[in-house]
């Protein structure tokens, strides 16, 4: 009886450490998680200026040309 014990109490402290090791991966990847979110997030931010950026001087460019015929 003291051997099965002793066995369970073994199985249980690698248990604890495995799962403490799990968490400690699970924050490190919800932190690179975030990370990356924020810099999609960014770089749709980026994006959307350049498209606004673009399609502002394309409509100036244009409105000021004329037409090659004339």
């Amino acid at each position: 009886m003291q051997q099965r014990i002793i066995e369970l109490e073994t199985k249980y402290s690698f248990q604890e450490e495995l799962l403490q090791e799990l968490n400690n991966q699970l924050i490190r990847q919800q932190k690179l998680l975030d990370a990356v979110l924020d810099e999609v997030q960014r770089l749709k931010e980026q994006l959307a200026e350049l498209h606004a950026g673009n399609g502002q001087d394309e409509n100036q460019h244009r409105a000021s040309d004329k037409p090659p015929h004339y």
